[in-house]
């Protein structure tokens, strides 16, 4: 300071606060040149990319300068990184990928490790966030956005008005709740069902699946409703069956169904019991970490989180974001009882085991092939 107070003009002839003020300005300038930037993001598309740009992307945008362009590639996305990594030229700077694609991917190299404390934003009561996601739900380069589930629903007008189902139990009871039930075909989540509804308590269905008694006592309770099962392959035919009445019963993706009752007004609802949950979140490429840290902590927050589900009927997999969860951008409605995550609703939750299926679903899918086949 003691060297500006000697100076009186400058080599421009300006006086000197002109040329401080110059200065200044183009080192303001220089400064958000420099911040400024491009982050190619890696998504799916559709009502969930809608839902990221509205409660991310665009606040970030006009929160740091930023330009984000979203890119519809999360299908193919371990793929997609595995070309880039070995052309030498990566230019996805965040994805949106599955937990089983991610731990891949972090196996291979493919995506950095990541400190949740040190990257991720604490919660409002100052818990650390390694607390405060859902137990379990932190991977090594893996950090979840939302919780989305696989869940049985059903028409409400096949069944009286003071005998609604309300248990997985009810799916598997053809006297009570007739009619028949549409399920995807393949033993994911069919076999998690079929256990509970044969007594098995949720936390303990995992460790039951891996025993032979297990797969034979899913397969036995499976067999009780297998004459009254369609079996699907696309989302988009449950709440089709559903609104046709060719099925009491099915199960679906909970997002499907909050679309077709709360935007198509159809008579559905949903069993929340033994709900099969999955996670989706961010990955960073192997060498993007600098270049995404600061979107990343605040895309991640408890606020952020909660406002995405202004948008779609996912659950924040923050904890501390739940009791912020508000209305339906749309709709105005109150979007908490319509969330995987809500408090009743996650009671009897199932987190799906991706390790597990990674280890069994070849052997698995051949036998419920073979058991669809008698």
């Amino acid at each position: 300071m003691t060297v500006f107070k000697k100076l009186t003009s400058t080599r421009s002839g300006l006086p000197l606060r002109s040329a401080l003020v110059v200065a200044v300005a183009a080192a303001g300038m220089s400064a958000g040149a420099v911040q400024a930037q491009t982050l190619n993001i890696v998504s799916w598309g559709g009502a969930y990319s809608d839902s990221q740009i509205k409660a991310y992307h665009e606040p970030w945008e006009e929160k740091s300068g930023d330009t984000i362009v979203n890119i519809d590639k999360s299908s193919n996305a371990l793929s997609g990184l595995r070309a880039q990594v070995q052309a030498g030229n990566v230019t996805w700077d965040l994805v949106d990928m599955l937990p089983s694609d991610a731990l891949i991917a972090c196996s291979e190299g493919l995506i950095e490790p990541l400190d949740a404390d040190a990257l991720f934003a604490k919660a409002p009561d100052g818990t650390p966030a390694s607390k405060d996601f859902i137990e379990g739900s932190l991977g090594e380069c893996f950090v979840p956005q939302i919780v989305y589930s696989n869940i049985v629903a059903f028409n409400t007008e096949m069944f009286p008005e003071d005998k609604q189902p309300d248990s997985i139990d009810d799916v598997f009871n053809l006297e009570d709740f007739p009619g028949k039930r549409a399920l995807q075909k393949k033993p994911i989540n069919n076999l998690e069902w079929a256990l509970v509804a044969d007594g098995v308590a949720p936390e303990d269905v995992y460790a039951m699946l891996d025993t032979d008694e297990g797969i034979e006592r899913a397969f036995a309770k499976l067999d009780t409703i297998k004459d009254d099962v369609i079996w699907w392959e696309e989302g988009a035919q449950p709440p089709q069956l559903l609104a046709d009445k060719e099925v009491a019963f099915a199960s679906a993706y909970n997002g499907r169904i909050f679309n077709a009752e709360v935007n198509e007004k159809q008579p559905f609802a949903i069993v929340w019991d033994a709900q099969v949950f999955e996670l989706d979140g961010w990955v960073v490429p192997t060498g993007k970490l600098d270049t995404v840290k600061d979107y990343l902590m605040f895309a991640t927050d408890t606020q952020r989180l909660a406002d995405q589900a202004k948008y779609i009927s996912y659950g924040p997999a923050r904890t501390s974001s739940a009791s912020l969860v508000s209305t339906h951008a749309d709709t105005g409605i109150d979007m908490k009882p319509h969330m995987p995550t809500y408090g009743p609703n996650f009671e009897t939750a199932i987190p799906k085991d991706d390790e597990f299926w990674a280890d069994n679903l070849d052997e698995l899918s051949q036998r419920f092939n073979a058991w669809l086949a008698r």
